[in-house]
């Protein structure tokens, strides 16, 4: 793994770690009322690691995901609600430890900004339910020049 990639992983699990992510603020209101579900509802729905992360703004470890590995053609869906977040064409190796993207589908999702790590960072979240899914960062390839960083277990992969 290139020197800078492994930085970038390190840092930002350390970021993570440090920020108390596993006690972060809830995750953004949902924007569609029928997804404006209450704390219970979400833990029956939803994995713990799943919760931590979309509903607690939680980051799960780097390396972890098994979606890292996708390669066929599909859909990235958020894992809270199926709402279509990337198309696995503007999937690529950042070599971060998370599923990366140069580009998100239309009206997937919505933004705002982060000072968990006292630096603002762009956070995205699913535009339908508002579940945290990472940050975005303008060190991507071409054309955006975006790198949509996700937690894995934030996404689901619909194969087609």
């Amino acid at each position: 793994m290139p020197r800078r990639n492994l930085l970038l992983a390190l840092g930002s699990s350390l970021g993570a770690f440090f920020s108390g992510a596993a006690s972060a603020d809830a995750a953004s209101k949902a924007q569609d009322p029928a997804w404006q579900l209450g704390e219970a509802d979400w833990k029956k729905r939803l994995s713990p690691a799943a919760y931590k992360v979309l509903r607690q703004e939680g980051t799960e470890r780097p390396f972890s995901s098994p979606l890292n590995g996708e390669k066929r053609p599909g859909t990235f869906v958020c894992a809270g609600c199926a709402l279509p977040l990337f198309s696995s064409k503007a999937k690529y190796e950042s070599g971060t430890g998370w599923p990366s993207f140069w580009q998100p589908l239309p009206k997937g999702i919505a933004t705002k900004l982060d000072f968990k790590l006292i630096v603002p960072r762009t956070e995205y979240h699913c535009s339908r339910c508002g579940g945290h899914q990472g940050h975005v960062f303008d060190d991507g390839p071409k054309p955006s020049g975006k790198r949509y960083c996700n937690n894995g277990v934030a996404l689901s992969f619909k194969p087609g």
